[in-house]
């Protein structure tokens, strides 16, 4: 099985059961709130989210691979264990960088909002 179809199950099944196997050990990953290197430290982020957040889905729109990269667009939504339980919605894309074994060796998530726009959807209900 190739990384694009590894990539596509793990983002149907996101956060659970997820190949790290594909990533290097000393992996790079960023995004608007972590910077870190890491495959166990990345392996800990995941299973944060969870044991954390509520009815987490990852929704991808697109996968592409250019030679040594790959480019993801998706959109990640939860409820957050808020007494309201508010319904998160991030959309976004993500740049992962292989090296030559074809390991992911970095992982940098953009968000299409801020930081401050995902904590107002914990408090305001988007029309």
């Amino acid at each position: 099985m190739d990384i694009i179809d590894i990539l596509k199950q793990d983002y149907q099944r996101f956060p659970v059961n997820q190949t790290y196997s594909i990533y290097a050990e000393d992996i790079f990953f960023q995004d608007p709130l972590n910077k870190f290197f890491g495959v166990e430290r990345y392996k800990k982020m995941i299973n944060f989210m969870h044991s954390w957040f509520l009815n987490i889905k990852m929704d991808l729109h697109d996968i592409q691979r250019l030679e040594d990269k790959i480019k993801t667009k998706w959109t990640l939504s939860w409820n957050s264990p808020l007494p309201w339980k508010p319904r998160i919605s991030i959309s976004g894309w993500s740049e992962l960088g292989l090296n030559a074994e074809g390991l992911i060796v970095s992982h940098i998530d953009y968000w299409d909002c801020s930081p401050l726009d995902v904590i107002k959807q914990h408090f305001f209900v988007k029309n």
